[in-house]
Formats: C-alpha cells, structure tokens, sequence
C-alpha cells in the first residue's frame, strides 16, 4: 500500500546525535548523517540500572546477525551523578564489554530531544534518518531482530540501504590479576574467595590476601559445570558459605550468584568442582519464581548470604526487585519479599518494595542489605509468623548524596556493599560516592570512614580488619587509617529527569504496546496484558492504583498534590501471528514517573512501551 502524503508528513525525523564524550569510536564523533544509508540502534542506558544490563545481553546477537548494516549507539543517560563522570562511564563500558559506540549524555539533552522517560529505551532509526520504532524495557530482542529485518529488506529492494564495516573502535585493555571484582569472603580456614567479575572467574587468595591459590572458572564467559579449570561463569558477584553440616549433605560448600548467567553455582572447595544448583539460564520475566531450583527462572542474582530465620540461602534478585530464598537440601527457591515493583516502601516482607538489592550482611536475627536504586540501608527481622522490612537510611528512587548525621537526613548514592562490624555498627560500601559509610543502629547515625576508593563493591572483614573490594580498582585493599569516622556535610541530589507537568485531578493514562512485524497479542488464555500502577507516596493517587488487565485506565490524584512520582509496571505477551506452535514472548517494563501539578498541565499521560513513534516530532 501506497502511504499518503500525510502519512509521510508525519513521519519523524531523528534528532542528531549530541554529547560530551565519545567512546569505543578511537575518540572521533558520530553523527546520524554520516551513518545515512545504515539502520542505527540508539540504546538509552545508564551503568547502574540493572535492566539496561539485561539490554546490553539482549543486542549481542543482533549486532553480529546483522553486522553489516546496523550500527548501535549507547546514549549513557545518567541517573546518578557518579554516572554521568568520564572514569566511571569508561569503566562500565570495559566492565560490560560494551563492544559499539557510546556517546555520554550527562545533561539528559539527547534523553529529552527523543522523549524517553525510562531505562532502558531503544530507538530504531532507518536508512533515511526517521525514527521508526520505540521500545522501552527489556525482552525486546525478538521484536527487534523482526523490525531491523524488515527494514533491511525494504530500504535494500529501495537502494537506501548501505553496507560497510563498523565505526566501533576497542579500546586497548591491560592485564590485571583481577578485572572489576565485586564481592568477597573469608573462608574457615582464613582464605579469601574474591568474585573476578571481569574475568569470570572467582579466585581464592591465601590469607595474606595476595598469593594466588588457584582460580575456579576458564575466564571465558559461559554456562559450563564441571572441573575449577574447565568450568565456566557469566559476572559471577556474591558468594555464600554454607554451613559445615549443610555444606556436608549438599556436597558443595559456596553458592556463588552468576549474575549475567541467571544461576546459582555450588563450588566445591575440596575438589575444585562447579556446578549449576539453580537456574535454567533464562532470565525471568513473568509467571513462577518458587518450585524446584534447576527448574525455575532467575533473573540477575547479585549476592547471596547464609541466614538461618529465612531457612536457607538469600538471594538478591536484582533484576525484579526481589529476594528469594534457596534451600540446598530440597534443591528449591521460593520468592522470600518483594512484588517486582521497583520502589521502597516497608511492611510485611510479601507487601514490602525494594529496588535492585545488591548487597547483604547479616547479624543474628537481623539481616542488613542495600537497595542500589533507591540508595537505601535497610533490613529484615522476624515479625511474628513473617518478616518485617524497615529502612535505616534512603527516602526514594530519586533522591541521592553523600551526607553524614542521623539517618532519616544522611544520604547515600548507589550503594553496593555490607559488613557488620564486630561492634554491631553496619559498613557500607557506598559505591557512587567512592566512599566506605558507617552506620550505627544504637544511635542512628551515619558517618564517613574513608574515601577516595574505585567505586567500592563488596566488603569483608579478616584478620580484624576490614578490606574492600574496588570494583573500578581491580584490587582488594585494606580500609586503613582504623576506621576513624569523620561527618561530611553533603548536599541532597535528585536524578535531574524534569517531570512531567500534568493537570491536577483525574487524567487518562495509557500505556502503548504494539506486538512487532509478525506477532499478534497472545489471548489464548485470557487477557495479555498486565499494568500495575502505585505512587510515591501512596496517597498521591486517590484512584486508579492497583493491578488490571488493560493498558488504559482513568486515575485521578490527591486533592492538593504538588508532586510525586507515578510507579508503573507493564507487560504484554505477544506470539508469532501463524504455525501450528507459535513461539511467545513476554515484554515488561517498570517506569518511576515523577509528575508535577499545574494548572493548565496535561490532562493525558501515555507511555511507549513497544511501537512507533507518532508526530510530532521528539522534542517539540
């Protein structure tokens, strides 16, 4: 079918790329006009949120099934400040083997010329320069492959389409011992189990800290059990010990988070043997996370820890907000807090919200973790016939800093690691502040013990003193100085997203889904598609929260509201549209909206989660 002239008037024409640093391009900047005649992937991103992890994975087998026509381009779109600095961004792109160009976007300008409202977002532009389709979230590889495939067989029948080698330029990479470690423990007899995400491996040192001892994991990323020479891991980061008597009857002894692999891996300390103890290898995305362990989808597993009021081994689920206990007698998982909804609220463990837990430490009947996103101290302790949640320090999604003092007003940025001191107070690694934290839970304060540290992610205590692992350093060094506190008298940071300005009272909200070439809505078992809408704070909205099935709904807001911040979740499946055993597919997406009421704002909100972009343009 022929397209209308007003068709082709409405088409969108991609705003040209901007930025202050460019990398994996040997320094030289890109620009869409010189990529003319090439599909171009704009993925929208920022280092610490774990969805956009997810997304970097997803866009690897594009890149080398379509290598000769599409270029993809990082847009590092910080949420926190640390972010938004050249050292750190060039180090999550080695970190991340980012292998194509990224343009760093510190003021949010190319986020706000292209209308993103979340993390992760991609933007396909074709050969002619004009965005063709939007998709926010993860779990999109599929509808992409679909959309660029079209593209490249209509723009190659048209003559538009332009084939050639890629402008991505590695970067030159030195060998170190360790390449951004994460986590660490100290084994019984005094050695230290050091998680070496970079290399995939983990790496035991004798006591001194510095003599190598051997090595469990090849440094090839991937799935493989077996021999501590053979076997391999995908960013392992958290490691568990387990108990004699437990680690007697399982047969292994540590549990190691396999982050990238979506497992739980069992290392036998004895033997040197590895193998898979939970996990399929598929990352999560909808239905059951409880049942048996080898069965049962994980998603980002970041660190675990042995606590006995939980029965079993804790597992930070970084990639839906969750904790999950394993239990390596039964050799299952069950979701143990947390409802996927990414944002912080406290409560009974089942009703609780958390967002990408990232770090334990346990003392007794309290266990103590980090929520990375909302950067927050919290724990968990029994509560009659549950377990109840409770925040030390950390207000929301957005609100971020480095200030000591009592902990409803102290201030953290993304923090990534716990220890419990021998005195009961709590160490943090305050990973985006370069800084160990020190929190006290008999006076509620909170103050510095040292900076100046490569974005600290794991902390261990051995040998009566605490180490730290430099996750950007690629070392573990001791904290030194003994730990003298001192009070730093920061400022309160906000994520520098400006809001969306909206109309006080009811508006309809909407969220757009538009199944990819070849894919139909899957409603052969009922509705196929789920929102879910919460606010921060909860009384911001007056009706309208709740779970439904359909992706438009009228909420109204709070008589007198000034502000807050909209939390959505989403997902639709989708299957091939024909054949006799479709293949389907669930997309997702969490949104943190932060909304603003004026008189005369808008009285509609919409969110794209897959689909094409309509006039006018990004920006206008």
């Amino acid at each position: 079918m022929t397209s209308s002239p007003q068709a082709r008037q409405a088409r969108v024409r991609a705003p040209e790329l901007t930025g202050d640093v460019w990398l994996n391009t040997g320094g030289r900047r890109l620009t869409l006009a010189e990529l003319r005649g090439r599909v171009v992937l704009l993925d929208f991103w920022t280092s610490g949120c774990i969805n956009c992890l997810h997304v970097l994975d997803e866009l690897r087998p594009l890149e080398q099934e379509f290598a000769d026509v599409l270029v993809t381009v990082g847009v590092h779109s910080p949420k926190f400040s640390r972010e938004g600095e050249r050292t750190s961004i060039e180090a999550a792109v080695r970190r991340y083997e980012v292998h194509h160009p990224v343009v760093n976007d510190p003021k949010m300008e190319l986020w706000s010329q292209y209308a993103v409202r979340a993390w992760p977002t991609l933007v396909v532009v074709d050969p002619e320069g004009y965005v063709v389709h939007v998709a926010a979230g993860e779990g999109h590889g599929e509808a992409l492959r679909r959309v660029i495939a079209d593209l490249v067989a209509k723009h190659d029948a048209k003559g538009t389409l332009r084939r050639g080698g890629s402008p991505y330029v590695p970067v030159e990479e030195q060998r170190t011992e360790l390449r951004f470690p994460s986590k660490a423990v100290v084994t019984a007899g005094g050695r230290i189990l050091v998680a070496d995400t970079g290399h995939h491996s983990i790496v035991e040192f004798a006591s001194d800290g510095e003599t190598v001892i051997r090595r469990f994991g090849s440094g090839v990323r991937g799935t493989q059990d077996g021999p501590f020479d053979l076997a391999q891991f995908s960013e392992p980061s958290g490691i568990a010990l387990l108990p004699n008597e437990v680690a007697q009857r399982a047969g292994y002894h540590a549990v190691v988070a396999d982050t990238a692999g979506h497992r739980l891996r069992g290392l036998d300390l004895n033997t040197g043997e590895m193998k898979t103890i939970a996990g399929t290898g598929n990352q999560w995305r909808d239905g059951t996370d409880t049942g048996k362990a080898l069965d049962t989808d994980l998603t980002s597993p970041w660190d675990v820890t042995w606590w006995a009021p939980a029965g079993g081994v804790v597992v930070a689920m970084a990639g839906n907000h969750t904790l999950s206990v394993f239990d390596p007698a039964s050799g299952t998982i069950r979701r143990f807090a947390g409802t996927t909804v990414e944002g912080l609220r406290d409560g009974d463990v089942h009703e609780a919200f958390f967002a990408q837990p990232s770090g334990f430490a346990v003392d007794g009947q309290k266990l103590w973790f980090v929520d990375a996103e909302t950067s927050a101290l919290r724990w968990i302790e029994p509560a009659g016939e549950s377990f109840a949640v409770h925040t030390a320090v950390g207000t929301d999604l957005f609100t971020f800093g480095h200030a000591d003092g009592p902990s409803d007003q102290a201030l953290l940025q993304h923090p990534l690691g716990l220890a419990v001191l021998s005195d009961g107070r709590v160490a943090i690694a305050d990973t985006y502040n370069s800084a160990i934290r020190r929190y006290d839970p008999f006076t509620r304060d909170v103050t510095t013990l040292a900076t100046g540290f490569a974005e600290p992610q794991g902390l261990v205590r051995h040998d009566g003193e605490l180490y730290v692992v430099e996750s950007a350093g690629n070392r573990v060094t001791p904290l030194g100085g003994n730990g003298q506190a001192t009070a730093v008298a920061g400022t309160r940071q906000a994520v520098r997203r400006p809001p969306t300005v909206l109309a006080p009272g009811e508006i309809e909200f909407s969220v757009v889904f538009t199944p990819p070439p070849g894919e139909k809505l899957d409603e052969r078992y009922g509705p196929s598609t789920r929102l879910e809408i919460t606010a921060s704070p909860p009384e911001l909205l007056a009706d309208g929260a709740g779970v439904g099935t359909d992706l438009v709904r009228r909420i109204k807001f709070a008589e007198g509201a000034t502000e807050g911040v909209l939390q959505v979740v989403a997902q639709a499946a989708s299957c091939d549209d024909g054949g006799e055993h479709p293949a389907c597919r669930i997309t997702r997406q969490d949104w943190g909206v932060p909304v603003r009421f004026e008189s005369g704002g808008g009285k509609a909100l919409s969110l794209m989660m897959a689909g094409e972009p309509k006039a006018p343009a990004p920006g206008q």
